[in-house]
């Protein structure tokens, strides 16, 4: 029998200076550049002003609810609005300075003069970031209920944590219009911005060692968030090794809008890469794809090529093109008789992204779970 409102036990376990803020301290598509610093904030201050609220993608991803049953299906996750603070002025330092353990979960982003690592260990307690990426203004956003670090396009204003969930999700607003969008949807369902959604920034789920060996130039986000929190421990569990709520075969703390998915996979945890376009979405089993190297829909229009150097996965329409794992041990992949890494197909790419699976399926309950060849 589920229990309610335990996301507040979780918190609350961790005491009153772990959810209030200390007194007086406060494939997704490339991005445009703008102007802007290597810090956070709100970017460029000489935009329209009648520009509020973040822009919306002109591509639409599938969004198969009604929005009213979304909003029905939306409870509160015990902090209030802003109970878990976003991070508004994210501060750096280089990765020789950073104080990570190698198995450290973090969410990388690499972009054309900007490489940062934001650390799940500081964004569990947060959520949001708001930041700045290329010189454009984005949101990084964690649930640690479905597993999903999302990168969005934010525009002059900044999201927050709205302190309710749906599907055991992250709810985000943004400070603009007090829209409300599910993380994993990036779709708003309430506010003047419904119907609307968000521009997404990919970012790469992966551990510190790999992302620095892959990065050596990185730059990571520090505990300095103007807020007092216990970074080295994490309310829900751990990641190294897996445990708590993380653990394969751990319940959720929410109902899901649909259960359908325990058809497919009982398993609520697996992980799963997700992939979303505009008429379908796609679960490619992460296990599976790490032992093939590359999966596909039984049409072939999707595939998943697995990078091993990052653990991570890359999306692609297939086209005509014909696609196999290339025999060196590398994780490279043959495409059309050449051979390319896993990041670098010569084929049109579509976002991908890590998420438990009872997230994917209870969103899209007809999501195809694809875990073999």
């Amino acid at each position: 029998m589920r229990t309610p409102h335990t996301r507040r036990r979780f918190l609350g376990a961790v005491g009153a200076a772990g959810v209030a803020g200390v007194a007086g301290c406060t494939a997704a598509g490339p991005l445009r550049r703008r102007s802007g610093g290597d810090r956070g904030g709100d970017g460029d201050a000489d935009a329209d002003p009648s520009d509020a609220g973040p822009p919306a993608r002109t591509d639409p991803i599938y969004q198969p609810w009604d929005h009213a049953a979304v909003r029905d299906a939306t409870v509160s996750g015990g902090p209030e609005k802003d109970g878990i603070p976003s991070v508004d002025d994210p501060q750096f330092v280089p990765a020789a300075d950073a104080s990570l353990a190698p198995d450290d979960v973090v969410f990388g982003y690499a972009g054309e003069t900007d490489v940062t690592a934001y650390p799940q260990s500081v964004l569990v307690w947060h959520e949001v970031a708001n930041d700045v990426l290329d010189g454009t203004p984005v949101a990084v956003t964690y649930c640690p209920l479905t597993g999903t670090a999302m990168g969005f396009e934010r525009g002059e204003t900044t999201f927050g944590v709205s302190g309710r969930l749906v599907n055991n999700n992250l709810v985000l607003y943004d400070r603009a219009t007090d829209s409300r969008w599910p993380q994993v949807l990036a779709t708003a369902v309430s506010g003047p911005r419904e119907g609307d959604q968000l521009r997404e920034v990919r970012l790469v789920w992966t551990t510190w060692s790999r992302w620095r060996e892959a990065h050596p130039d990185t730059r990571v986000m520090t505990e300095n968030t103007g807020y007092a929190r216990r970074y080295g421990s994490d309310p829900y569990g751990n990641y190294n090794p897996t445990s708590g709520y993380y653990a394969s075969g751990s319940r959720t703390l929410f109902p899901p809008l649909d259960d359908g998915w325990r058809d497919v996979e009982t398993d609520a945890k697996r992980v799963v890469f997700a992939v979303r376009t505009a008429d379908r979405v796609v679960a490619f089993d992460r296990p599976a794809l790490a032992r093939a190297g590359r999966l596909a829909t039984a049409d072939g229009a999707l595939i998943a090529a697995y990078d091993p150097a990052l653990d991570t996965a890359w999306a692609y329409r297939g086209g005509d093109a014909v696609v196999a794992p290339a025999d060196d041990g590398d994780g490279r992949v043959v495409v059309d008789g050449d051979t390319y890494r896993a990041d670098a197909l010569p084929l049109e790419p579509v976002s991908a992204v890590h998420a438990m699976w009872h997230a994917v399926g209870g969103f899209y309950p007809e999501a195809e779970y694809v875990a073999r060849e």
